[in-house]
């Protein structure tokens, strides 16, 4: 997913508490109508309470007009009374209360709220039945008190609209906050963005910097990846150095043929030259073609081109290619696998090519006592190993590693000093090594091949 990261961690936090904003607005609007319903119904009580006591002061006399406002004031708004006597008769207040309620006062508490209509208006009314002596009656006068419902829906929105301006505020206040935070914590991402454009092809040494729990797999990668690119890099600059100057002799030799070719005195001569130029391009293009193949098996550290595939019938297809030369130099050339189908998953090119390698070395710098070359491939619990043994020069431990390298031979002599190279580059691209036994006689070489 792309777009800014910044953004959708705030977004994904934001966004929660934008959502919850209804749902707690919602609920602070009905706490705020039970809460003016509770207030409002306690006034009207002590409004009730008020207006009989009044009444019986006065002897049933309308009330004070102090008394009146003070009411009032203290309900927020007009509140209206009815009084009426044991007898039915008015005592006082307005003439026409809201209807009674369906249902009949308690007895136990003597009071009883509802809801009503005064001249088509919604009212809150509360009907209290008290004994009092009222003008030479004694008995349950019954006191109706009921204010317009406007009031307290009035200051029941007041209460909630102030919620409403103190929840936006916090959701802006932590909005903002989460914002800055966002930014706060989001900066070992920057420093380590800044760590990584200061790398280039010249400097590809790891990250070393501090970082989060979090990115630590993503830096321990890239660090791979650098290492990875640092070593390709190398092994280029090694290969094209290396290449310029294995070909600069052979490249300088086909020039001062070709010239002689030129001032050759006779045709003959000419064409003998010819023939040593040919031999001279040849090992040229040799040389040239073991140098890539090098180069592609360090290069090319990928399992695509990976298959299953029979190795002993691979074995066996390169050394018949070779026969005929072993045959020419007066070498037996054979291969004995211990059973047949023994199968592996590799690149069938690149290990042919190793193969073709170790017996071109053996064929090459076995010596002029060489006679035959045995190879045997066995398998060792989950690995195959190919093993390649003649009866020729041997190597001395102390030049296994020089023979090892590029362009290494034990003594000077006909080669490239590649194959041995290019098989080991082989068997490690297939997790496998290779491995020379040492010995003054006879020259062992082993290659041991993971099968899956």
């Amino acid at each position: 997913m792309g777009g800014s990261l910044r953004l959708r961690l705030f977004l994904i936090i934001v966004i929660p508490l934008l959502a919850l904003a209804p749902v707690m607005g919602g609920w602070r609007m009905v706490a705020a109508r039970q809460t003016a319903a509770e207030l409002y119904d306690r006034t009207l009580l002590f409004t009730a309470l008020a207006v009989s006591r009044d009444v019986a002061v006065l002897d049933g006399d309308a009330l004070r007009l102090e008394t009146q406002k003070l009411m009032s004031e203290a309900a927020g708004g007009p509140i209206r009374y009815h009084v009426y006597g044991p007898d039915g008769q008015l005592v006082t207040g307005y003439a026409v209360p809201p209807l009674p309620p369906k249902e009949p006062i308690p007895e136990d508490t003597g009071l009883a709220y509802y809801d009503g209509l005064y001249k088509g208006e919604p009212v809150r009314v509360l009907k209290l039945i008290d004994q009092a002596s009222i003008a030479g009656l004694t008995g349950n006068f019954t006191i109706t008190v009921w204010q317009d419902i406007r009031v307290r829906n009035a200051f029941a929105l007041q209460i909630a609209l102030r919620s409403f301006v103190m929840i936006i505020g916090m959701i802006a206040a932590v909005a903002l906050l989460i914002w800055f935070g966002v930014r706060i914590g989001l900066k070992p991402l920057t420093d380590l963005e800044d760590a990584i454009s200061r790398r280039s092809s010249e400097d590809l040494s790891p990250i070393q910097r501090a970082v989060p729990v979090e990115t630590r797999g993503i830096v321990g990668r890239l660090n791979r990846l650098f290492g990875k690119v640092s070593i390709t890099l190398e092994a280029q600059a090694a290969f094209i150095s290396d290449a310029a100057h294995q070909l600069r002799n052979p490249i300088a030799g086909l020039l001062a043929l070709g010239e002689s070719i030129q001032s050759a005195p006779t045709l003959e001569s000419a064409r003998a030259r010819a023939d040593d130029l040919v031999n001279a391009a040849t090992r040229a293009g040799i040389l040239a073609n073991k140098l890539l193949t090098l180069e592609r098996v360090r290069a090319d550290d990928s399992r695509e081109k990976h298959q299953m595939l029979n190795f002993d019938a691979l074995i066996a297809d390169a050394i018949a290619s070779l026969q005929d030369e072993a045959a020419d130099a007066g070498v037996t050339l054979s291969f004995k696998p211990v059973r047949a189908q023994m199968a592996l998953r590799g690149d069938p090119v690149t290990l042919r090519e190793a193969v073709l390698n170790l017996i071109d070395n053996a064929l090459v710098h076995g010596g002029p006592d060489l006679s035959h070359i045995d190879a045997t491939l066995a398998s060792s619990g989950d690995k195959l190993v190919l093993s390649i043994v003649d009866d020729g020069r041997g190597v001395p431990a102390q030049l296994v590693p020089k023979i090892l390298a590029r362009f290494g031979q034990a003594e000077p002599g006909p080669g490239s000093g590649l194959g041995l190279s290019i098989a080991e580059a082989v068997a490690r691209a297939h997790d496998g090594d290779l491995q020379v036994i040492p010995a003054d006689t006879g020259f062992t070489v082993i290659m041991t091949l993971p099968q899956t």
